[in-house]
C-alpha cells in the first residue's frame, strides 16, 4: 500500500507520539488485510443501532449527524465518523483551542479538526442544515466534510476503512484508537442476533449493500437490487435458498406469529393482504424508538435503512404490514 502524507487533519485533545514509519505501515497493512467488508462488519454498517456506550458519550444531535452523513458514503460505518469526532473534539464539547473558534497549535479547526485547505476540499455541496458559506466550526458542515474525506480515501464501499482513517491523521495510534472506539459504538452482532445464524449473516450482508441503486429485477451486488432480489441474495450468502418474488418468499415462510417479537434478519412483508404481497424488507432492530428495516424500496431510490410500523395491519404508505417470516 502506498500512502500519501498530506497532513489533512490533526489529532484531537490528546497529545501523543506518532509511531515510527515502519510501525505505521505495518499496522495499516495488518488492518488492510481484513479491510473492506470484514472491518465494516466489525464496526457496524449504516443501519447499526448505537450501543449504550455511544448514546452515553455522544450528544443526540451529533449522533444523528454522524448517522446521516455516513449514508452519503455507502460502506462507511457511522461509528467511524463518531469515533473520529470523539477523538478530535469529544464530539464538539471540548473547550480546547480550535474547537469552537480559532485554531489549535497545528492549525486545525472545528469539531472534526480540519486544516483550512483540507476543509475547503471537502466542504461542498452544503449539506441540509449546514452553514452558507460552509464553516469548519459548523457541526453539520464539519461532519459531512469528514464523511466525504473518508470516502475519497478508501471508505467507499468499505474498501479500506483503516486506510481512510490513516489518511485522516497519519498515526498508528490514531487508527487503533478510532477503530476501537468505533467498535464500542455499534451494537455487536452478538447483542442483536445469535452469532452465525442465517438471519444474522443475511442482515449483515444486506446492510453492506446500503447505497446500491434500486433496479427492478435486480439481484447483483454493486449493480442493483429490487426488494426481493436483495432478500434472496442476502439469504443466499447465509446458505438459505429463497424464492424470487416477495409473494413467493412470504408464502414460503415459516411465518412469525403476529404478536411475537421480531428478530434481526427476519423478513417483513407489505402489500394489501396475504395474497397480494408486493414488498419485502429485512428487519434490523429498533432505532430511536422505531422499528427499522433494510430494503430496496422503489425505482429512483437506493438500498437504505428506514422505519416501518411493526404491527401487522398497520399502514406503510399505500400498503400495510402483512406479516413476517424467519427463513
Amino acid at each position: 500500500m502506498s500512502i500519501a502524507f498530506d497532513d489533512s487533519a490533526t489529532s484531537g485533545p490528546a497529545t501523543k507520539l506518532a509511531a515510527a514509519a515502519a510501525g505505521l505501515v505495518l499496522l495499516v497493512a495488518l488492518l488492510a488485510a481484513g479491510a473492506g467488508a470484514g472491518i465494516a462488519s466489525l464496526l457496524g454498517g449504516g443501519g447499526t443501532a448505537p450501543s449504550a456506550t455511544a448514546t452515553s458519550a455522544i450528544p443526540p444531535a451529533m449522533l444523528a449527524l454522524y448517522q446521516q452523513a455516513a449514508v452519503t458514503c455507502p460502506g462507511l460505518p457511522w461509528t467511524v465518523l463518531a469515533a473520529i469526532g470523539t477523538v478530535e473534539s469529544d464530539n464538539g464539547t471540548s473547550t480546547l483551542p480550535g474547537v469552537s473558534a480559532g485554531q489549535n497549535a497545528a492549525g486545525a479547526m472545528g469539531p472534526m479538526q480540519f486544516e483550512p485547505a483540507t476543509f475547503a476540499a471537502y466542504d461542498l455541496p452544503v449539506p441540509p442544515g449546514g452553514a452558507s458559506p460552509p464553516s469548519p466550526y459548523d457541526p453539520t458542515d464539519a461532519v459531512y466534510a469528514a464523511a466525504r474525506m473518508l470516502c475519497a480515501n478508501g471508505a467507499a464501499n468499505g474498501t479500506d476503512i483503516s486506510g481512510a482513517v490513516f489518511a485522516y491523521n497519519h498515526a498508528s495510534w490514531y487508527v487503533t484508537e478510532v477503530l476501537s472506539i468505533a467498535q464500542s459504538y455499534g451494537q455487536s452482532q452478538a447483542e442483536t442476533v445469535a452469532a452465525g445464524t442465517a438471519g444474522g449473516i443475511a442482515l449483515d450482508w444486506a446492510l453492506a449493500q446500503v447505497g446500491t441503486p434500486y433496479i427492478w429485477g435486480g439481484e447483483t451486488p454493486g449493480a442493483g437490487f429490487d426488494c426481493s432480489g436483495l432478500a434472496q441474495a442476502a439469504y443466499r450468502v447465509a446458505g438459505v435458498a429463497l424464492p424470487r418474488t416477495a409473494q413467493e418468499q412470504y408464502d414460503a415462510g415459516p411465518p412469525i406469529p403476529a404478536n411475537a417479537p421480531l428478530q434481526p434478519g427476519d423478513l417483513v412483508f407489505f402489500g394489501s393482504g396475504p395474497t397480494d404481497v408486493s414488498h419485502v424488507g429485512i428487519y434490523v432492530g429498533v432505532q430511536d424508538g422505531k422499528a427499522v428495516m433494510v430494503d430496496a424500496p422503489h425505482t429512483g431510490a437506493e438500498v437504505r435503512v428506514e422505519p416501518f410500523p411493526a404491527t401487522v395491519g398497520a399502514r406503510w404508505g399505500d400498503e400495510v404490514l402483512v406479516g413476517a417470516s424467519a427463513p
